[in-house]
């Protein structure tokens, strides 16, 4: 039976809405108004703050401080790099799982997301060490493997999600017709997972851009990306608001573009086979 939504009842649920997302979006906008004011405007009261002048002054200072460019092709290089290295294991992984599932499969599965629960903390020393010995500190190298890695096991498991929602009689079809896995990955799972494997991509996009542990560990100015530029903005001295708002602004802007402008695949995505 049909439940009629009343006009009452509509406003009310979308004032609701409206109310939340702003609440979540509303740290975002304090730091893009801290990031236009000067530094001793940044620490008054939020009514104060408001009603002093704004200036860009504080992007010129980081502009001048810093080299943003390096920063940021460092994170494009790492989080792209990491991602799309993840799928090339994730896919053929996720498709053996799916449709040559073996007795230990659901293990797998549970022990691979187990991983996530330790503290990256507790593994930091003897992977800083492989690093050094290996020659890998402050490369952008070490930093898509060990991204790629930690990121791996959420890319098994979307995919592998998405492609139990594909019947297996599609692929029982291609297999009759003489296709390989090779054929079967790419020009049948592939394509009917797309909206999946987009979310799946833009989601690890996202996770390894922010990520601020292994960044600040492994590296120091040569592959130092996004997340590092903006810890630098803090220092014994004590922080400096206005500069590590415009900073945080420079960092996050990217990003907020991106989901912004592909917010409906993401959805798409996340949503896929959730509806029969």
């Amino acid at each position: 039976m049909s439940r009629t939504v009343t006009p009452t009842r509509k406003a009310i649920n979308t004032a609701v809405a409206g109310t939340i997302a702003f609440l979540i979006f509303f740290p975002i906008l304090w730091i893009i108004i801290l990031s236009f004011k000067a530094e001793p405007d940044a620490i008054l009261t939020p009514l104060e703050t408001l009603a002093a002048d704004w200036t860009t002054e504080n992007y010129s200072t980081v502009q001048e401080r810093s080299n943003y460019a390096r920063h940021f092709w460092n994170s494009v290089v790492i989080s792209v790099g990491s991602t799309l290295l993840g799928l090339l294991i994730a896919v053929p992984s996720a498709w053996a799982m799916a449709f040559v599932p073996g007795k230990q499969t659901k293990n797998v599965l549970m022990w691979m997301l187990s991983t996530k629960m330790l503290p990256p903390v507790g593994v930091l020393m003897p992977i800083y060490l492989m690093a050094q010995w290996m020659g890998l500190l402050d490369t952008r190298t070490a930093l898509v493997i060990i991204l790629m890695l930690m990121n791996l096991p959420i890319i098994i498991w979307m995919l592998y999600t998405y492609f139990k929602e594909i019947p297996g009689e599609i692929l029982e079809a291609c297999r009759m017709d003489g296709a390989g896995m090779r054929e079967e990955i790419l020009y049948v799972l592939t394509p009917m997972a797309l909206p999946g494997i987009a979310s799946t991509l833009l989601l690890n996009i996202i996770l390894a851009w922010n990520e601020a542990f292994w960044t600040l560990n492994l590296t120091a100015a040569n592959a130092a990306p996004l997340t590092a530029f903006i810890a630098s903005y803090s220092s014994p001295e004590g922080l400096f608001y206005a500069k590590l708002s415009a900073a945080s602004t420079m960092a996050i802007a990217p990003i907020l573009i991106m989901g912004w402008f592909s917010q409906k695949q993401l959805v798409r995505g996340l949503t896929f086979g959730a509806v029969k």
